[in-house]
């Protein structure tokens, strides 16, 4: 019924080891793209919470990708980061 000759067979293989490692070697960049989009997105709660905090006092650090990126990889230390270059160059 089925003629499998093994070529066919190995040539099938192959074909899914090639595909498995392409899909390994992009998956590594997509994470990494994912995970830097979600450090922005916490960056930027993060400034958006310390905004309304820090309006009390009269503190305001806007919020854009530069400062969200900023911000979501370091944390708060960004956040004083922040607060003291905005100081230093007002």
């Amino acid at each position: 019924m089925f003629n499998l000759d093994l070529n066919f067979i190995v040539a099938f293989f192959f074909g899914v080891l090639v595909l498995y490692i392409l899909a390994r070697i992009l998956l590594f960049p997509l994470k990494v793209v994912l995970r830097f989009i979600l450090n922005a997105v916490v960056g930027g709660g993060l400034l958006a919470l310390f905004n309304i905090l820090g309006g009390f006092w009269g503190l305001h650090i806007g919020i854009n990708v530069v400062t969200a990126f900023i911000v979501g990889f370091t944390g708060v230390p960004g956040i004083v980061l922040l607060l003291i270059m905005q100081r230093l160059t007002s």
